[in-house]
C-alpha cells in the first residue's frame, strides 16, 4: 500500500508493525518502551518523511515539541556543531530554533535563563560557555519529565571556572607537548587565541599544564618554555610574534592555538631563515584544508564537530525526556600528524 503524503503517525505504526500508543511513546519519548524500539519507530518515521503535528501536540500534553540552540555570533565550526544536533531533534520529532547571544560569560547566562524562563521551549542547548547555575542538574532523577525547560551546555564551567566538554577538551596539546619531548624537543612556545573564548583558554592552560610536568620529570627538566604570546586569531600578529622571538631560539616547538595562527609561525620563520621542521616544528588546530597544501603541511587536530552536536543534543532530548544521558564517548578531536613536526636534528630516540 502506498504510503499517503503526508504520512500519519497511523501510517508509521503499520510500517513499524507497533500500536500508534507505541509511535507515540517513541515521538515522545513517554512510556516503558525499550530503547530498541524506539530506534526501530524513528528509523521508520524519517524513512516515510513523517513529522508529528507539534500544535497538536502541545494542546494534547502542554509540551511545546520545540528545542533551541544558543550559539555565539560567530558561527564557522558552530554551522557543523547544528547540522548534528539538528539531525538528532528532528529523528526525535523536535522543531529546533536558533538564537544568537554575546557579551560575557554573566551576560549569556542571563540571556539563556530568560530564554528557559519563557516556556517556549521544552529545552534549551547552549554551544556558549555559560555559568553552571543555569544548567539543569545532571544528577537531577530520571523516569519523569521535568516540569521546568532544561538547559543543557556543550560547554561550560567547572567549579574553577575551566572550561568543560567535548569543544573545549584540549587533550592534543599535552599530546603534542609529550611526543614532541620524546622526539628530542626540549625549548617550547605557545602562540595563543583570543582570551575571549573558552576553546583558546583550555588549550593555553593545557599547554602550560604540560610544561610544567615536563619540568618537574627527572628526564625532562632541561624543558624552556618561551612563553604564551599573541593572543588574538590573526595570522599577522603570529607572524610579528616569530619575529619578536630571540635570534637563539631555535630549535624551538610551537604549539599554536588554530590553523590561521600556525600559518602565520610558519610564515614568520620562513622570513627570518629558519627552516620547518628543521630549526621550528609547528602544530595547529582545527584540520582547516589549506593546512595539507602548505609546505611543509601542517600538523594539526581534527574536531568532529558534527558529531559533538550530535552527542550534545542527545543529553538535551534525554533531559527533557527524564531519561538517563548517554556516555559520553570517545574524544571528538584527534591528532593528524604531518609534515610541519618531526624529531630534533640528531635526537637518537630511547632504546
Amino acid at each position: 500500500m502506498a504510503v499517503p503524503n503526508p504520512p500519519t503517525s497511523r501510517d508509521v505504526a503499520r510500517l513499524a508493525g507497533v500500536s500508534q500508543t507505541t509511535v507515540s511513546y517513541a515521538l515522545t519519548g513517554r512510556g516503558t518502551i525499550s530503547a530498541a524500539t524506539r530506534a526501530h519507530v524513528l528509523e521508520v518515521a524519517a524513512s516515510v518523511g513523517y513529522r508529528p503535528n507539534l500544535a497538536a501536540r502541545s494542546m494534547r500534553t502542554r509540551r511545546t515539541g520545540r528545542l533551541a540552540v544558543v550559539s555565539g555570533p560567530t558561527l564557522d565550526h558552530q554551522v557543523r556543531v547544528l547540522a548534528g544536533a539538528g539531525e538528532v531533534a528532528a529523528a526525535a520529532g523536535y522543531a529546533l530554533e536558533t538564537r544568537t547571544v554575546d557579551g560575557t560569560v554573566e551576560e549569556r547566562t542571563a540571556r539563556v535563563r530568560e530564554l528557559a524562563a519563557a516556556g517556549e521551549h521544552e529545552g534549551v542547548l547552549t554551544l556558549v560557555p555559560v555559568l553552571p547555575d543555569v544548567l539543569t542538574d545532571p544528577a537531577a532523577p530520571t523516569g519523569e519529565r521535568p516540569e521546568r525547560t532544561v538547559v543543557v551546555a556543550e560547554t561550560t564551567f567547572d567549579d574553577h571556572m575551566r572550561s568543560v566538554g567535548d569543544l573545549a577538551d584540549a587533550g592534543p596539546v599535552a599530546e603534542f607537548v609529550e611526543t614532541l619531548l620524546a622526539a628530542g624537543h626540549r625549548r617550547f612556545l605557545h602562540v595563543a587565541g583570543s582570551d575571549q573564548y573558552a576553546s583558546a583558554r583550555a588549550r593555553r592552560d593545557a599547554y602550560l599544564a604540560a610544561v610544567d610536568r615536563a619540568a618537574a620529570g627527572p628526564a625532562t627538566r632541561d624543558v624552556v618554555s618561551l612563553g604564551v604570546v599573541g593572543g588574538t586569531w590573526s595570522p599577522e600578529d603570529a607572524r610579528r610574534a616569530v619575529h619578536d622571538l630571540p635570534s637563539d631560539a631555535p630549535p624551538l616547538a610551537v604549539v599554536a592555538a588554530n590553523d590561521l595562527l600556525a600559518a602565520g609561525v610558519l610564515r614568520g620563520a620562513a622570513e627570518r631563515g629558519w627552516s620547518a621542521p628543521g630549526d621550528v616544528v609547528v602544530t595547529g588546530w582545527d584540520a582547516a584544508e589549506m593546512g595539507a597544501y602548505l609546505t611543509p603541511s601542517l600538523t594539526t587536530v581534527d574536531v568532529d564537530f558534527t558529531e559533538a552536536g550530535r552527542r550534545a543534543m542527545q543529553r538535551l532530548v534525554a533531559a527533557v525526556r527524564g531519561e538517563e544521558p548517554p556516555p559520553r564517548g570517545a574524544a571528538v578531536a584527534r591528532i593528524v600528524w604531518r609534515e610541519s613536526t618531526g624529531p630534533l636534528p640528531g635526537h637518537r630516540p630511547a632504546r
